[in-house]
């Protein structure tokens, strides 16, 4: 397997990449692509199906694009997300993590999204992309999607034409609904936003967006616990994990990699609503929180007064600006916290290293980037100390990795 949709198998001792694969089995295919160093194949028939292939439960597989594991079972899926986290990371930092303990399994297999974005076809359409293509796969449910989640039909139908796409957020007993709109909300979808909310007691209110445009009906604010007893309060629409459970887990592994952190100055970088600042707070740190979220800084520091957290500050700032400033004015944290999107932080490698933090905790949910960054640290004087994965996506071949970096 990959990180991907495809399995890699062999034809005449090249390799060729086919999506929805499994190791063991034997298939006929069509080659699609044929490059220098492999191939990419077009799964026609299982000729033998290997041990570790089921059928996948959902009925909309392999149609839609989403669940590209699922043809696996789930203790497959983990060995495999396990191996190639191991692999990856002992490839490109010399490392020997054993991949036998090093993914913590989810609760659930299925049942475990809080938060659902489907696409909007015509008339009130709604599905996922359909593999490979630009094609909508209509569904009427959608199995990972918490069983409390209910389809925005009324939503989507009402709005029909104008919308691209909703995401559905579950929030307590009910549901937040996230129009994202082809043009910026007008008074009347406005209106019709307020009609969905009257006629569906299950909906607290609805966020209609469109680029820098954003129109709140009705209550979006969900509470989000982070660690037993401990939750913060931020809007459905501002970034939070999709699965709640996972999210627990990975807060209290980040917490137990940053140590004693009492009196200690921590600088967290993609803070978002404060995932990791605010527990970090909750232990006596001072904390700097920098994201480039104007919302997400806002619901931040509203948490952080609410909490009585004094030493806690929320930044509105491109994270490598923030870097540069921290440097110039002689600030040197004891940890630094960095949660990027997929596509990393590269810039901020080297600004990190010269900060001189103790501790480096990184959290990714990309290999490729998550191993091109560590080895900058890695070459500016930080070893690695402990790597933890979390299988916050089942069915999928998405892993959340924590890394933890000590200053030699």
């Amino acid at each position: 397997m990959t990180f991907g949709p495809y399995g890699v198998g062999h034809l005449d001792g090249k390799a060729v990449m086919v999506a929805h694969a499994a190791p063991g089995d034997v298939l006929e295919v069509e080659t699609r692509e044929n490059r220098r160093d492999y191939a990419i194949g077009k799964l026609r028939k299982v000729v033998v199906a290997g041990p570790q292939r089921r059928t996948a439960p959902c009925p909309y597989l392999p149609r839609c694009g989403g669940c590209d594991w699922q043809h696996l079972t789930y203790p497959v899926q983990l060995e495999w997300k396990a191996n190639l986290v191991a692999s990856t990371l002992n490839r490109a930092l010399g490392l020997k993590l054993d991949p036998s303990d090093l993914v913590e399994a989810a609760p659930e297999e299925f049942g475990y999204r809080a938060r659902v974005r489907f696409k909007c076809g015509a008339h009130g359409v709604l599905g996922f992309r359909g593999f490979g293509t630009s094609e909508l796969v209509e569904v009427e449910s959608c199995m990972v999607a918490e069983r409390d989640i209910a389809m925005p039909v009324h939503l989507a139908r009402t709005l029909a034409r104008k919308l691209d796409e909703i995401e559905v957020v579950h929030a307590g007993e009910r549901d937040v609904l996230v129009g994202f709109l082809k043009k910026a909300p007008r008074a009347d979808e406005i209106k019709r936003a307020w009609r969905v909310i009257e006629a569906n007691p299950s909906i607290a209110g609805v966020v209609l967006r469109s680029g820098d445009a954003r129109e709140v009906v009705g209550d979006v604010n969900m509470t989000i616990e982070l660690e037993r007893e401990f939750s913060i309060e931020a809007a459905a629409d501002l970034f939070s994990q999709v699965n709640r459970a996972q999210n627990i887990k990975l807060v209290a592994e980040v917490m137990a990699m940053a140590g004693p952190l009492e009196s200690t100055t921590l600088l967290d970088l993609f803070c978002g609503a404060g995932n990791f600042s605010l527990p970090a707070a909750r232990r006596g740190a001072r904390v700097t929180g920098v994201d480039s979220d104007l919302a997400a800084v806002a619901a931040a520091t509203r948490n952080a007064a609410r909490l009585g957290f004094s030493d806690a500050q929320f930044i509105a700032m491109q994270a490598a600006g923030t870097s540069e400033f921290l440097r110039r004015a002689r600030h040197h944290p004891d940890t630094v916290i960095l949660d990027p999107p997929r596509t990393g932080a590269l810039a901020l490698m080297e600004q990190i290293a010269r900060l001189r933090p103790r501790h480096v905790i990184y959290v990714s949910c990309d290999m490729t980037t998550l191993a091109r960054d560590l080895r900058i640290l890695a070459s500016g004087g930080y070893q690695i100390g402990r790597v933890r994965a979390f299988d916050f996506f089942p069915n999928t071949h998405h892993i959340e990795v924590a890394a933890h970096l000590l200053l030699t």
